[in-house]
């Protein structure tokens, strides 16, 4: 495999011709995907369907040559969103533009070289590799649909590229099954660049492996991105990972971006409640003291029927009044910073005035809860 386009300077310095702004490869537009819930016989005939809005209307760019994190609990949407903006599910609603051009429509024909330049890496590489195919074939495989390579140049870019990644030869006559899970995950890699991508979304790519591979992947994943200037979408739940790995966050909740900024702005001033939470939920060694983690109590709302107002509120350390219940934040800037938004409301309010709230008791915000519920 040739490299493509050398970076100057550095992944990070990708612009356009015109301006010195970075270039947006791929953007995202008010994108929504609802999934119907099956509702029973009687619920089909006489009710009305109900949908599962697991993405709720998400905004994200990613720049060339940038990885960008999308940060969250179980549920919240994180996969859905990777899986819809490289379409391989269908949008509800909204725009995803791919290198300016709208893909939201596209399928068939008109959807195959965007596949071969929009790739994904899966949490679990074992189910994502046909157990009847030796690893070597899976890889070659994408060669042949999109006609990029036949026999002997076909297996000599696969081996190029299994050495590429810290696998052996002999590797390529392996089945899955034979394979060790961070063998796998280099499979995995390998399979995701063998097309020679612009972007590649990895769901998770490390959360099976123990700390030491951890780290061996996310360095591999890193040197690859410079090499072969690519950009990235990290989906993870754990801070620590794309605190290490990621430019710009994206925080969401019950199907929707919270909070988003640079990674320095996340960890050094959060604003949203949620992302304080998760942040305090992360161990760590301060001043020689062991901090133990703090874990957010509640559960996710549905997704069929979520809270009004702002989704949070009802598991909401920071809750302020009826205005969390009745009205839904939306994104604006955090201190005039246009690179750092929250969608909360008290990005409303002063500093002083946060510092010193306090939340109202138990008794007295279910009272101000059901006061203030539109339904």
């Amino acid at each position: 495999m040739t490299d493509v386009r050398p970076t100057v300077n550095g992944h990070h310095e990708r612009t356009d011709s015109d301006d010195d702004r970075p270039s947006e490869l791929l953007k995202t537009v008010d994108v929504k995907k609802h999934f119907p819930v099956e509702d029973g016989l009687f619920g089909r005939l006489f009710g009305d369907q109900q949908y599962a809005k697991a993405v709720d209307g998400v905004d994200l760019t990613v720049h060339k040559g940038e990885t960008v994190g999308i940060v969250g609990e179980s549920g919240c949407g994180k996969s859905t969103l990777g899986r819809t903006l490289t379409r391989l599910y269908e949008p509800t609603d909204g725009s995803i533009l791919f290198d300016y051009t709208n893909i939201e429509t596209y399928s068939g024909r008109r959807l195959k070289p965007i596949r071969r330049r929009m790739q994904y890496v899966f949490q679990d590489p074992l189910s994502a590799l046909n157990p009847r195919k030796t690893v070597g074939e899976s890889v070659a495989k994408p060669l042949a649909v999109h006609d990029i390579a036949t026999g002997e140049e076909k297996w000599e870019r696969v081996a190029d590229l299994f050495e590429e990644v810290g696998l052996m030869e002999s590797h390529l006559d392996a089945y899955p099954h034979e394979l060790s899970g961070g063998q796998r995950q280099r499979v995995g890699l390998c399979r995701a660049l063998v097309t020679e991508p612009d972007l590649i979304v990895f769901d998770e790519p490390v959360s099976a492996l123990d700390v030491t591979l951890q780290a061996q992947i996310l360095n591999l994943i890193n040197r690859l991105q410079t090499r072969y200037d690519l950009s990235y979408v990290f989906i993870s739940h754990d801070l620590n990972v794309v605190r290490h790995v990621c430019d710009r966050i994206a925080v969401m909740y019950a199907g929707e971006i919270v909070e988003r900024g640079r990674t320095e702005d996340i960890f050094e001033n959060p604003k949203h409640p949620y992302t304080r939470v998760l942040l305090r939920a992360i161990p760590s060694v301060d001043e020689g003291e062991h901090r133990g983690r703090e874990s957010l109590e509640g559960s996710p709302p549905s997704v069929t029927d979520p809270p009004s107002g702002c989704r949070f509120h009802p598991r909401c350390p920071e809750f302020i009044n009826g205005q969390c219940v009745s009205q839904q934040p939306f994104l604006q800037s955090v201190d005039g910073d246009d690179g750092h938004e929250t969608a909360c409301h008290w990005a409303e309010r002063t500093t002083a005035e946060r510092e010193t709230h306090t939340t109202p008791r138990p008794s007295e915000r279910r009272v101000i809860e059901r006061e203030a519920d539109p339904g």
